[in-house]
């Protein structure tokens, strides 16, 4: 029997030479493009709404009107999570007298002033329905809105839950 050898191992010997692998560099930073300002609008004044929409789109032309941009769903959903923090969360009304609107009242309002064509509104009540299904629930959005139990901060969690899936879907 032969006596245990110490040292190198065999495949070491005077011409191997042990280096490290060459560190990569830094990737340059991501151009991250500046974010959407999205945020709850005000709501047309008196004088506005008096105006037909051929006479806005003559002075949208001059530059003495801006009209809104219409939204994609993802960003509508969380300009929906605006309005409710700004004019408040409501139950069993579209809109309340006090002026506090449920998510449907919420959507009406950014509809009718344009900043979500009807389209888009349905793409993103679609995400919504999705959403609430993988939570279990089996009723329309307005439904599940005026449930007892709700709270104002589960249905936040729930529309930008939605806004998410439609973000990943290119919505």
């Amino acid at each position: 029997m032969a006596p245990p050898t110490t040292g190198p191992p065999p495949t070491a010997g005077i011409f191997t030479r042990t280096t490290t692998p060459p560190t990569p560099a830094p990737a340059p930073p991501a151009v991250i493009p500046p974010a959407l300002e999205i945020w709850a609008p005000d709501p047309p004044t008196r004088a506005q709404r008096l105006i037909p929409k051929g006479i806005r789109d003559a002075m949208a032309d001059l530059g003495l009107w801006q009209e809104p941009r219409p939204l994609k769903p993802s960003y509508h959903l969380v300009q929906v999570i605006e309005v409710l923090t700004r004019y408040g969360w409501s139950q069993s009304f579209d809109f309340s007298p006090t002026g506090r609107m449920c998510i449907r009242g919420a959507q009406t309002f950014l509809e009718s002033t344009g900043h979500v064509t009807a389209i888009d509104r349905g793409r993103a009540v679609h995400y919504l329905q999705t959403q609430l299904a993988r939570q279990g629930v089996n009723m329309r959005f307005w439904e599940w809105n005026d449930l007892s139990s709700n709270t104002f901060r589960g249905v936040e969690a729930t529309i930008s839950a939605a806004s998410d899936m439609a973000r990943r879907n290119g919505d």
